[in-house]
C-alpha cells in the first residue's frame, strides 16, 4: 500500500477492522469486481462475506448486537470497499442510513424490533425520498399517506431506491398533511416491510424491476409503486407523524459523508492504476512516468485524493463528536465527487487507448465516478447548502 489515505489517531480496534476489510477487498472483491460489474450480477458471495465481517452492524450499538463503531470507522471501511468495487459500498450504504435513522429517531420498540436483525444482515434496509418528477426538491413529493380507522394507506410512486429489490425494510418519506403550518412538518417517514425481490412484494407494494444504468451495476436500483398500501401507525419512524423531513435530512447528512468516502475510494484506486500503468508503458525509450507531463499529472491526482480523504475524515469526526457538520459534509461530498471524476479522467488519459477497453479496470471506474456527482445531492445542491450556512455564520451585525 502507498502513503495516500492514511488516517491519524485511530484506535487499535479501528486499525484491526480496517486491516480485515482491506484484506477482504484485495482477496474477495478486486479479483471479481470487473467481471461481475460487466455482467450486472449481484455480488451475493461478497455480501455474505461482509455479513461475516460484521459490516452490516458496524455502527449499530452493542446493546442491539452491533459493533458500536463510529461514523469515521464506517466511512473508512466504505472507502476501502469502494476502492474494490463501488457497487458493493452501495449495497451497505442505504442499509446504514436506515439503521442510523432508527438509532437516532426510532422508538425503543422499533430499535429492538429491527436493529439486531439489521446488524446480522437478516433485515436489509433501503430508503426512499425521490420520485419520478423530483429529486432534491423534497418538498414537492406527491406520495401520500391517508389516515384511516386502522392506520394509514400509502399511495404514490417512488424512484431511485438503491437495494429496492434486495431489501426487506424501506424507510419511505410521504406527505401526511395533518394540519401543520409548514410543508416540511407535513411529511412522515414510514417503515415499510416487504419481501425481497420484484413484482408485488407486499400488499399494495410493487417493485417493477431493476433500472438499467450506465454504471453502478450489480446493486439493484428500482422504482417502488404504492397502491393503497395499508400500514399501522406503529410503523411511523419515532411513533409521531410530521417529523419525516428532518429525520430524512439527518440520514442524508451522514449519507453525504458516505458518498465522499466512496468517491475517495474510487479516486484512490484510479490513482493506483494510473501510477502503475505509467511505470509499465514506455514511449520514446522510457516509461511514460518519466515524462514531465505524466509526472505532473500523477502529482496532481495524488494531491486531490489526499485532500478529499482529509475533508471526509474531518466531516465524519465532527458528526461523531455530536457537532454540526452540514457545511463540512457538503464540502467533503462536493470536493470528493468532483476530484474523483478528475482523478479518474486523468488515469483514463494515462492509460491511453487501453483505458477505453473493457479489459482494463479504469473503464469501469470511469463510469462509476459519474454517479458520485449526483448521489446524495449534486454539487450544485451542496453549494447551496454550504453558501446559505456560511451566510448565517458570517452575517454582518
Amino acid at each position: 500500500m502507498g502513503r495516500l489515505c492514511e488516517t491519524d489517531g485511530l484506535t487499535d480496534d479501528q486499525i484491526e477492522i480496517l486491516k480485515a476489510v482491506r484484506t477482504f477487498v484485495e482477496e474477495k472483491i478486486l479479483p471479481v469486481a470487473t467481471e461481475l460489474e460487466h455482467q450486472d450480477e449481484y455480488p451475493t458471495e461478497i455480501v455474505e462475506g461482509l455479513k461475516e465481517l460484521g459490516i452490516f452492524g458496524l455502527m449499530i450499538p452493542e446493546e442491539y448486537d452491533g459493533l458500536g463503531e463510529s461514523l469515521l470507522t464506517y466511512a473508512l471501511c466504505v472507502e476501502e470497499i469502494a476502492r474494490g468495487w463501488m457497487s458493493v459500498s452501495g449495497v451497505i450504504n442505504t442499509h446504514f442510513i436506515v439503521a442510523y435513522m432508527l438509532m437516532q429517531h426510532g422508538t425503543e420498540e422499533q430499535k429492538r424490533k429491527y436493529l439486531p436483525r439489521m446488524a446480522t444482515g437478516e433485515v436489509r434496509g433501503s430508503f426512499s425520498m425521490s420520485e419520478p418528477g423530483l429529486g432534491s426538491d423534497v418538498a414537492a413529493i406527491k406520495t401520500k399517506a391517508v389516515k384511516t380507522d386502522a392506520g394509514y394507506e400509502i399511495t404514490g410512486q417512488k424512484m431511485w431506491l438503491t437495494n429496492g429489490g434486495s431489501s426487506n425494510l424501506v424507510a419511505v418519506l410521504v406527505k401526511t398533511d395533518e394540519g401543520a403550518d409548514s410543508v416540511y412538518k407535513n411529511m412522515t417517514t414510514f417503515l415499510v416491510e416487504k419481501e425481497p425481490g420484484f413484482g408485488e412484494t407486499a400488499q399494495g407494494v410493487t417493485i417493477p424491476g431493476k433500472i438499467e444504468k450506465m454504471g453502478y451495476k450489480g446493486v439493484d436500483t428500482t422504482e417502488a409503486v404504492f397502491e393503497g398500501h395499508r400500514i399501522g401507525a406503529e410503523q411511523i419512524l419515532g411513533g409521531e407523524p410530521g417529523k419525516g423531513f428532518y429525520q430524512m435530512m439527518d440520514g442524508v447528512e451522514v449519507g453525504r459523508v458516505n458518498v465522499a468516502a466512496r468517491a475517495c475510494g474510487i479516486a484512490n484506486r484510479a490513482f493506483e492504476l494510473g501510477i502503475a500503468y505509467a511505470q509499465q508503458r514506455e514511449t520514446f525509450g522510457k516509461p511514460i512516468a518519466q515524462h514531465q507531463a505524466i509526472l505532473f499529472r500523477l502529482a496532481e491526482m495524488a494531491t486531490k485524493v489526499e485532500t478529499s480523504h482529509s475533508m471526509m475524515v474531518r466531516a465524519a469526526r465532527l458528526k461523531d463528536r455530536g457537532e454540526r457538520n452540514d457545511v463540512e459534509a457538503g464540502m467533503a461530498k462536493m470536493v470528493a465527487a468532483e476530484y474523483c471524476n478528475e482523478v479518474v479522467q486523468d488515469s483514463f488519459r494515462i492509460h491511453g487507448g487501453y483505458g477505453y477497453s473493457k479489459e482494463y479496470e479504469i473503464e469501469r471506474l470511469y463510469r462509476e465516478a459519474a454517479f458520485m456527482l449526483i448521489g446524495e445531492g449534486t454539487s450544485d445542491i451542496q453549494k447551496m447548502i454550504i453558501g446559505r450556512s456560511l451566510l448565517k455564520d458570517y452575517k454582518l451585525s
